[in-house]
């Protein structure tokens, strides 16, 4: 199921679920159903219990009279990991500096501001004067019930579901952090947090589920080794596009940490992960332009259109302004 949250025709905030060009809203469907996200996820066993016990529900509104919001507008929590070795290499050489051992000896990750959210077709205002404004093109899950110290073979049972996650970046104020102490390029990532279009629940993803051999990784991202776990992996394409030109494209399969070690990491010593949180994969692959250090791409100016996408998920876009 593909969950969203929209204006409806009277400009209210609603969640529902897509169905072909339409969408089904919740509570029209049935009056039990919330009409915000976090209030769903909250309970959502129960409400999936009620959405299946309906007969088929015909969409209540055509895609193209509503405005899609970021499917989850209120995280409990935001935290973005760097889990590809691929886009940690290329960065590491654009930035002057070596990936450090430590890397391979745990997932590692900051905290983003959660109220930051932004949508589908919703306008990026970069800080005013920067002058490399980067994307970033991961994928993010959202957790879906509380637990801590949870093993990898147990993740998937906390996970709630997938959404594109594009984690605009400000490099030139990055550039200035990462010269200080090493507490993380916050005011270079603040801005905005772009997800959506929708939430694709667990189940759905199932499909793209794979396991990945030593053959499968290239020569050079197999030092020190290959990753601890190649079976939580997913064969979904990754793309980007600026102005409609194919920027990159990868494919979250490739990834070093998976959500499954990105969430038990998450979760060490007893720290509680909660319904709502969003956990974001890290870049894929040459998913930002400071891979390239903006060498196949200038950086991006007011009025560029960007658009992310996932296989299976869908297509987030944004305008800069």
């Amino acid at each position: 199921m593909k969950l969203v949250t929209f204006l409806n025709t009277e400009g209210e905030s609603r969640i529902g679920w897509l169905e072909g060009e339409g969408i089904v809203d919740m509570q029209l469907a049935d009056s039990r159903l919330p009409i915000d996200m976090l209030s769903f996820i909250d309970n959502h066993e129960a409400y999936f219990s009620i959405i299946n016990s309906l007969k088929k529900v015909s969409p209540h509104y055509f895609l193209s009279d509503v405005s899609l919001l970021p499917p989850l507008p209120n995280p409990r929590s935001f935290r973005d990991f760097i889990g590809f070795e691929q886009h940690m290499l290329n960065a590491s050489k654009s930035f002057g500096h070596k990936l450090g051992e430590v890397w391979y000896e745990m997932p590692i990750f900051y905290f983003t501001n959660h109220q930051s959210i932004v949508g589908p077709d919703d306008e990026i205002k970069p800080p005013p004067a920067e002058q490399k404004l980067d994307l970033e093109l991961e994928m993010a899950v959202i957790i879906g019930k509380k637990g801590s110290d949870i093993k990898p073979e147990q993740a998937d049972a906390y996970i709630f579901g997938y959404t594109v996650f594009n984690d605009w970046t400000a490099r030139a104020i990055q550039k200035v952090e990462m010269g200080g102490p090493p507490l993380g390029p916050h005011k270079g990532k603040d801005f905005a947090n772009a997800i959506g279009p929708c939430i694709v629940t667990r189940d759905e993803m199932e499909q793209y589920r794979c396991t990945l051999g030593e053959a499968d990784f290239p020569e050079h991202l197999r030092k020190p080794e290959i990753p601890p776990d190649t079976s939580d992996r997913f064969n979904v394409k990754m793309s980007a596009r600026i102005n409609g030109e194919l920027i990159c494209e990868g494919n979250y399969n490739t990834v070093y940490w998976s959500f499954v070690e990105q969430i038990r990491r998450a979760s060490e010593n007893g720290v509680n992960l909660m319904p709502g949180d969003i956990l974001g994969s890290g870049t894929v692959g040459w998913g930002s332009l400071i891979e390239n250090n903006f060498s196949i791409h200038r950086p991006i100016q007011p009025g560029d259109q960007v658009e992310l996408e996932i296989e299976g998920i869908g297509v987030l876009k944004n305008t800069v302004v």
